[in-house]
């Protein structure tokens, strides 16, 4: 289990990919865009990209309004 730095909190996880991150915290159904160690991931590389102890991950999600 990997410990990961996740919007600026340190934080263990049993993830061992974006993908499995993201349904992790629950936010598979939200429109969010994932930046691990500064690099955005494509959405379309999720699964295949793996995570390792101390990455620094960002979560950001939009919300709608007007």
């Amino acid at each position: 289990m990997p410990n990961l730095v996740i919007n600026g909190q340190s934080r263990c996880v049993s993830a061992d990919s974006v993908r499995q991150l993201v349904e992790e915290l629950g936010l598979e159904q939200k429109l969010i865009v994932v930046e691990v160690d500064g690099q955005i991931v494509d959405k379309r590389d999720w699964s295949g990209f793996r995570l390792g102890e101390g990455m620094r991950v960002e979560v950001v999600h939009f919300v709608g309004g007007g």
